[in-house]
């Protein structure tokens, strides 16, 4: 079996192939797309160059490929294109197992990430590709930037309300996508991902207390609150809007399911919230 993982030198992507090494699989049964392959060159596997602008190139890294882990773009209002190109690829090569990571519920979300993870499914469906879905909830790690500033702060402003997040490490996410390439019996399964512990904005300020050493509280601001402060901190109304946006898909509940899926699937509990932040402080 020859797995490819797309946006292989990106933070999930390294996760992934390290996990996939941990978990025994060879090296050269692992080949690492990327768009700059000198960046791929310390991940210890076979690299290809894989461009979603540029069709042959995905084609040549599909060569003799299996099973594909696609892993979502970064780059929002293109990504449904880029993973068509992939997906159609992959439909021409014969791939006998597609592995997407997706966003929670995404086919009846109302969050504003979730149009093109729908998108990107209903694609993988229609192309007849043996599949995996992976919905994945927040990276732990997403939330660096607020790590930092309410340490120096002590304040976490957010327009998230009491919405809860069932955020995991980015490291219990990959070892959850090594695990389904690898073992058989995945086939056609939609897996929920999400940390074991749903957390509030008052239990994320408890945390960056107790990994700051100073008190932090949490304020909860009006969506106009928080599009005034961003704009005034120099975002973009664009940006600014998205991240509201973001902020009241929280506070509606759409990150805050779990059901134990992920340790399931990994066979062991999530990382911690207060232990994922203090990993990146």
């Amino acid at each position: 079996m020859t797995i490819l993982v797309t946006g292989a030198t990106g933070n999930l992507g390294r996760l992934v192939i390290a996990s996939l090494l941990e978990r025994g699989a060879d090296p050269q049964s692992i080949v690492a797309g990327a768009r700059d392959v000198a960046k791929a060159a310390d991940l210890g596997v076979r690299v290809a160059r894989l461009d979603y602008a540029e069709p042959a190139t995905i084609a040549a890294a599909l060569d003799g490929v299996d099973s594909v882990l696609l892993i979502s773009g970064s780059e929002v209002g293109q990504r449904t294109a880029q993973h068509r190109a992939v997906i159609d690829a992959a439909a021409d090569a014969g791939v006998t197992k597609f592995v997407y990571t997706s966003a929670p519920k995404a086919t009846t979300s109302d969050l504003v990430l979730a149009p093109e993870h729908k998108a990107t499914e209903e694609l993988i469906a229609a192309s007849g590709l043996p599949s995996v879905i992976l919905r994945n909830n927040w990276y732990t790690e997403n939330y660096a930037a607020d790590l930092s500033r309410a340490s120096e702060t002590g304040v976490l402003a957010a327009g998230a309300g009491s919405g809860r997040v069932a955020s995991a490490s980015r490291k219990d996410f990959a070892d959850a996508a090594a695990v389904v390439l690898l073992e058989d019996g995945h086939l056609g399964q939609v897996y929920e991902l999400g940390g074991d512990v749903a957390w509030s904005y008052d239990d994320l300020a408890a945390a960056i207390a107790e990994i700051s050493g100073r008190e932090v509280v949490y304020h909860s601001l009006t969506p106009d609150e928080q599009r005034e402060g961003l704009l005034a901190a120099g975002l973009d109304e664009g940006t600014a809007g998205f991240v509201v946006a973001l902020d009241a898909g929280i506070a509606s509940g759409a990150l805050g399911d779990t059901d134990g899926t992920l340790s399931r699937l990994i066979g062991r509990p999530t990382t911690p919230l207060v232990d994922g932040l203090r990993a990146i402080a």
